[in-house]
């Protein structure tokens, strides 16, 4: 018996015959004026009444209610709800009847038919089943007739056309048909797939379910499984290989392959391994045909193919093993293949592009370690060509500077700034600049001299700021910065004294460069050199204004004085002259003056820093020739002689004998010849004879003379390398005896390791060896009596 409070209010009493279905959705309750007290019940009243009421009222038991009766409102009725007197049956063959009515819809859904029935009607016999709990039997012949079908249509795809495009066309009309049916048959089902399936574990829905029903029946069909996945690959390797293949098609089936749960074991992974043997085969292929960036640039291509097939038609899962497949047999495989055959050309090439698109794809594979190895290698091989080859000692440096900008501008564009090739790069260049101990020092700072010396023309202030920072770059790798000290000294000190110098900003830029890079003790003596040269023409204009300059020099000659503090300047070597008398007059005025100003002091003339200017009167007119101290005084002896032989002008100056030699070259044999030698030659004899030249002449006014003196000699540099050497062996003693003075005992060992902490400069364990030896002879340390190993300190 329905309870009262879920019907109807009706007029009428139900009758128990009346029909068992009823509507999916219950109707709301319409509202009566007077509703029944259900806390009793109905069935507790005992009087009997009739179904037919002339007023159309019914009369209320007492037992009802307690409250107080109240008179029936006239024109109002007054409904009730009468119980079924019998419970409603279930009508005989329901499920089989209803059953048959959805059969038949299904097969129609099935074979493309009209379905005879109203969907809103088949929807309701599929209600009514479920109310009745006949959900069960219904899921498992629903189940039953799908699987029927689904085979047969499966089965019929067997032994279909050997084409393979067009077998996959009905491969893909079938499993659309299916998916078009199976979402027909839930919306007619949709009840059940609510209510029975939810309720129940372990059932599917009824989409799941025809999803199951498919892959179960493609499993048992080995034969349409193996020719679906063989065509997909074969469709795919054509478009690999160029040509136009159905995506949309692709697109569908891969698509079906994850809707069955399929798609990893039954395609991508055959599709991977053909990927892998397809590219690997072309990769060999393409490594002996084409060069290296032609071949950089397929790989690239190829990578975004395979990245937009994965977005075109394949499951996104598939990108990452589909690509790094690609990636391992096109690039990992060859990674030596492509440095061997193609990095040195690509960096001799400056080829900025290939070696940025040659840096992202090694990135991918994390191969960046050979690259920066390979590049590594590249650096120390060419620079090394650069850098022992003696014959190109004149363009090292230039070639250097290009060579590293070259080498900055790839790290910047192609290698994205990445901090370990950056300290490669470094690492390398330090290497093969200090190849050659000493050398290429000595060149960086001739370098320096010949930028910062005045006659560079079309130069500005700009570039040469430019050219210093990068010479600086170079400086930093150097080992010895001694040896360029020593040698940037001497030839900062001829730039000053011969006032050479292209910009006194530009040599006070540089020196403060030097002071930053390594401290001012590096840079003291040089910025001792600029104050001596500023303090010279305070003492040169001091003495113009003395008296002794007012009234005891020569007239006709003009002296300007550098007095140089010894310990500032490079180590000249003392040259005796005979100066003509005007010069030595001139040098014991000013050495009056000086002394009397400057008492306790000392000077020592330097002759062969000295230069002139001097007026000589030729047949064809006047010049002025701008020569050394030494070729001065050799060309005044000729105010006095016509002819002179070697040893006559040997007797007169007392120069040196080489010396002399290269100043008459320099005056007879060079470009400007001033004097005539007999007889003529390259090289000066002791039999040999000079005249002053009465044909000379020149279209300038003012004429330079090379003077040879001032030239670098094969001498100079090696007393000034020998002057570095005793430096440093001052320097090694004096770290020895700092160390053992604190320490005051300590292993051979220990000592050595320290030693190579302290020192700037490259020195070998054997050469530490002999200071050691050299200061236990001169009892500043002795070996331990118990261990020799071990050194003590003497007070």
């Amino acid at each position: 018996m329905s309870h009262p409070n879920k019907r109807s209010s009706s007029t009428t009493t139900t009758s128990s015959s009346s029909s068992s279905l009823t509507s999916p959705p219950p109707m709301k309750k319409a509202k009566s004026h007077s509703q029944p007290d259900t806390k009793n019940g109905l069935h507790h009243h005992t009087h009997t009444h009739s179904d037919n009421d002339d007023d159309g009222r019914r009369a209320q038991p007492d037992n009802l209610s307690r409250k107080k009766a109240q008179p029936p409102q006239p024109g109002k009725k007054q409904f009730v709800i009468k119980p079924f007197k019998a419970k409603p049956a279930v009508p005989k063959n329901l499920e089989e009847e209803t059953w048959e009515i959805l059969k038949s819809a299904i097969c129609a859904i099935f074979l493309k038919k009209p379905v005879s029935c109203v969907l809103e009607d088949l929807y309701q016999a599929v209600y009514n089943l479920c109310v009745h709990k006949m959900g069960g039997s219904l899921y498992q012949r629903i189940e039953k007739e799908c699987e029927r079908h689904i085979a047969a249509a499966l089965q019929s795809l067997v032994g279909q056309s050997p084409d393979l495009v067009v077998f996959l066309s009905l491969v893909e009309r079938c499993w659309q048909d299916l998916c078009a049916q199976i979402l027909m048959i839930r919306d007619i089902a949709l009840y059940l797939d609510r209510t029975y399936v939810k309720q129940t574990p372990n059932v599917r829905s009824l989409w799941d379910m025809g999803l199951q029903l498919f892959r179960k029946h493609l499993s048992l069909s080995p034969e349409v499984e193996h020719k679906i996945v063989t065509g997909l690959l074969r469709m795919i390797e054509k478009e690999r290989l160029g040509e136009a293949v159905a995506r949309t098609l692709l697109n569908h089936l891969s698509k079906m392959f994850i809707a069955l749960g399929i798609y990893s074991e039954s395609f991508e992974k055959p599709f991977l391994e053909c990927s892998s043997e397809f590219y690997g085969t072309e990769g060999v292929k393409y490594m002996q045909q084409s060069d290296v960036p032609e071949y950089l640039k397929h790989v690239e291509k190829r990578l975004h193919e395979e990245h937009e097939r994965c977005l075109l038609y394949l499951d996104a899962s598939t990108r990452k093993p589909l690509v790094a497949t690609a990636e391992k047999q096109l690039l990992e495989r060859h990674i030596s293949a492509i440095l061997d055959k193609g990095f040195t050309m690509l960096m001799d090439g400056n080829r900025i592009e290939d070696l940025q698109r040659m840096y992202t794809l090694f990135l991918r594979v994390n191969a960046l370690e050979s690259l920066r190895q390979a590049l590594s290698s590249y650096i120390r091989k060419t620079g090394q060509g650069m850098i022992m080859d003696e014959e190109k000692d004149k363009d090292m440096v230039s070639s250097l500077l290009e060579f590293k900008a070259s080498l900055d501008t790839i790290w910047e564009e192609s290698f994205f700034k990445n901090e370990a090739f950056c300290i490669t790069i470094k690492d390398a260049f330090e290497h093969l600049i200090n190849l050659r101990q000493n050398r290429p020092a000595e060149l960086i700072a001739k370098f320096l001299d010949e930028k910062l010396r005045a006659g560079n023309k079309g130069t500005s202030e700009e570039e040469l700021e430019g050219t210093l920072d990068k010479v600086l770059v170079l400086f930093r790798f150097i080992q010895g910065k001694d040896v360029f000290e020593a040698f940037y000294k001497k030839d900062l000190a001829k730039r000053l004294l011969l006032g050479k110098s292209a910009s006194i900003d530009a040599e006070k830029s540089m020196i403060s460069k030097l002071k930053t890079e390594c401290g001012s003790q590096f840079t003291n003596k040089l910025e001792g050199m600029f104050k001596d040269i500023e303090l010279s023409k305070e003492i040169n204009e001091s003495f113009r204004q003395s008296s002794q300059a007012r009234t005891k020099l020569p007239s006709g000659i003009e002296l300007s004085v550098h007095v140089l503090t010894s310990g500032y300047w490079p180590t000249y070597a003392p040259m005796d002259v005979r100066l003509p008398h005007e010069l030595n007059v001139y040098q014991d005025i000013f050495k009056e003056f000086y002394l009397s100003k400057y008492s306790g002091r000392r000077l020592m003339w330097q002759n062969s820093l000295g230069h002139c200017v001097l007026k000589a009167e030729f047949p064809k007119g006047r010049k002025e020739l701008a020569v050394s101290l030494f070729q001065t005084v050799v060309l005044m002896l000729f105010n006095d002689a016509e002819k002179l032989s070697f040893q006559d002008i040997k007797d007169s100056t007392s120069i040196e004998d080489k010396e002399l030699r290269r100043t008459l070259q320099s005056l007879a044999c060079g470009k400007v010849r001033v004097l005539q030698k007999f007889p003529k030659g390259r090289d000066v004899e002791d039999d040999d004879s000079f005249t002053f030249n009465d044909t000379f002449t020149a279209p300038l006014y003012r004429i330079k003379v090379n003077a040879i003196q001032m030239k670098e000699t094969v001498e100079e540099n090696t007393s000034t390398t020998e002057r570095v050497f005793q430096d440093r062996q001052y320097q090694i003693d004096a770290a020895i005896v700092r160390i053992m003075k604190t320490r005051k005992l300590l292993s051979h060992t220990i000592l050595i390791t320290e030693l190579f902490q302290q020192l700037r400069f490259p020195i070998k364990p054997a050469d530490l060896k002999k200071r050691i030896e050299s200061l236990i002879d001169r009892e500043y340390l002795e070996r331990d009596k118990n261990n020799p190993q071990v050194y003590n300190y003497l007070a």
